[in-house]
């Protein structure tokens, strides 16, 4: 986001509270959600498109264990390996799976963005 001169509240607070604060991020490869096709819409029950074959997502869903919590600052080795740009998943208040290419996934390097992370493969 910070790429295209957004801010997010995370953002925000990381860079006011730098040692008081923990960002955790959430990722899943397939399943469904509740979400509205527009801001002040009726929410929907979707259905979640299976992870991009670059993504996070994917890379995730390819392990052996499915659900897990990653520390990105436990090793630097973790930390590096997930400082490397690649495609991330944004779902929110809004999902738009007929464009989920364009309008939710960006390029992201969640050791930069999170401390952790909580991978739910199906949910």
């Amino acid at each position: 986001m910070s790429h295209r001169g957004e801010l997010n509240l995370g953002q925000l607070i990381k860079e006011t509270y730098p040692n008081d604060s923990f960002s955790l991020g959430f990722s899943t490869y397939a399943g469904t959600v509740t979400t509205a096709d527009n801001w002040n819409e009726r929410p929907k029950f979707k259905t979640i498109n299976p992870g991009l074959p670059d993504s996070y997502e994917y890379l995730f869903h390819s392990q052996a264990i499915k659900n897990f919590l990653i520390y990105f600052n436990m090793h630097s080795e973790i930390h590096k390996l997930f400082s490397i740009p690649k495609l991330q998943r944004a779902i929110g208040v809004i999902y738009r799976p007929e464009t989920e290419r364009v309008s939710h996934y960006y390029k992201a390097k969640p050791s930069l963005q999170f401390d952790a992370m909580i991978h739910i493969d199906y949910t």
